[in-house]
């Protein structure tokens, strides 16, 4: 959420800012600095209201206290009457507030600087790629095929259980997800992160100090008998561990990661890029999230960026690095770069992570802050990371080292696995 003090003493940069994000409803700036007038002066007239009773009632002990009752009684009839104005004050002024509140937590945040502009996925700017995409063999298929020919998902039972798009990974298909896992938490804490096992399902408050709510409740699973959202990332439960706490510079930059089942509804998902572990309601992921001092955050960001991409080249994938473009992230993002691996046998380019940064925007709602060697308390910045999501890194590792004999694992598995190949090699 953006602080209404930025706002008040930026509105043309702010409405410049969130066009660039393709936000349509600027007016919205205008309505929020109206409120915000509103609230300011109904505080000023319950202050001075609350300070004229008290020096009243200040005057009616005086006056007791010199046997003048009369002028007494009269101090009491008014400070009875402002009692009632003031009761009435102050139901105004929490009204004005929620209703500030209400308009401010519609305002995307805003966009680096950097960030390109545009409206649609075909309109992010690539910054690097890496890798060699593989030549595949005649007999190459897609990872649904593969999946089938070495027995690793059964998508027909999972949907008997569940519904479709949820997968039910066994034998070496299991074993994988788990290698995978296991690899990319060992990577992570190797780096410096604390490995933190979080709830799958968060309270209202936590869906909303990370900005999956009011903005993306349609794609979240909602148990509404208790009011809780499943997850959709490990973000969500991960960040809120520093809702309402202030930490010492010192702590900072504070590391986390965490792996967890997400769970999405892709509600309108349809049509080829769905197929097999394109797109699935739930799957696995591994995540990093930092807590950084407000001065460090893009330093950080690009160490994540980094990071992220070693963990790539590391699995002997071709990707490539996207910075998206203003029309393209997300509602609480700053700035968010995306890798994408090549599927050699779908021919097509997958999202398998997403870096960002969102400043002060969580923390904000969060109210995540620190206190600074001068005793100030201030906001962290936030990012996470996706370090990875394992469908598509599954389906892209299956094709792209896929042998008329069987399906080569990269070396960095090996150990996790048990084995450097699924198959007959």
């Amino acid at each position: 959420m953006l602080q209404i003090s930025f706002i008040r003493q930026n509105i043309d940069f702010v409405k410049e800012r969130i066009q660039h994000k393709n936000f349509k409803e600027v007016s919205i700036v205008d309505s929020i600095v109206a409120l915000d007038e509103q609230v300011r002066k109904l505080k000023v007239e319950s202050e001075t209201l609350q300070a004229s009773m008290n020096t009243a009632s200040k005057e009616i002990g005086m006056l007791m206290g010199k046997g003048e009752k009369g002028l007494a009684e009269e101090k009491k009839e008014e400070v009875s009457k402002n009692k009632s104005a003031l009761q009435q004050l102050n139901e105004q002024l929490g009204a004005a507030e929620k209703q500030l509140q209400d308009e401010l937590v519609k305002l995307p945040n805003l966009p680096h600087s950097t960030v390109p502009k545009g409206k649609t996925p075909e309109e992010n700017e690539v910054v690097r790629a890496g890798g060699n995409k593989p030549v595949l063999p005649e007999t190459a298929v897609p990872h649904w095929e593969l999946i089938k020919k070495y027995d690793l998902v059964d998508f027909e039972t999972g949907a008997k259980i569940t519904g479709s798009g949820f997968p039910l990974y066994k034998g070496k298909g299991a074993k994988l997800q788990r290698s995978l896992i296991q690899y990319f938490l060992d990577y992570n804490t190797a780096a410096g992160y604390t490995e933190y096992l979080p709830p799958l399902l968060v309270n209202e408050a936590s869906a909303y100090g990370t900005g999956q709510l009011p903005d993306k409740e349609g794609q979240m699973y909602h148990a509404t008998a208790d009011n809780f959202y499943m997850i959709p990332t490990a973000e969500v439960p991960v960040t809120n561990i520093y809702r309402d706490e202030i930490v010492k510079e010192s702590e900072l930059p504070i590391k986390m990661t965490a792996y967890t089942p997400c769970f999405r509804r892709e509600a309108g998902s349809f049509g080829a890029d769905v197929r097999g572990l394109n797109r699935v309601h739930q799957f696995d992921k591994v995540e990093i999230i930092q807590l950084v001092h407000p001065e460090k955050s893009y330093e950080v960001l690009e160490e994540m960026v980094q990071h992220v991409e070693q963990l790539l080249q590391n699995l002997q994938l071709p990707y490539r690095l996207l910075r998206l473009c203003g029309g393209d992230m997300s509602f609480a993002s700053a700035i968010t770069y995306d890798f994408e691996v090549y599927s050699a046998a779908q021919q097509k380019w997958l999202e398998v992570s997403s870096v960002s940064n969102f400043e002060s925007f969580q923390s904000n709602r969060l109210k995540a802050r620190f206190k600074d060697a001068n005793g100030k308390t201030q906001l962290v910045h936030t990012l996470n990371g996706s370090s990875l999501a394992l469908p598509r890194i599954v389906a892209s590792l299956l094709e792209n080292n896929q042998t008329e004999k069987g399906i080569l694992l990269p070396e960095v598995l090996h150990a996790y696995f048990g084995k450097n190949s699924i198959g007959d090699l």
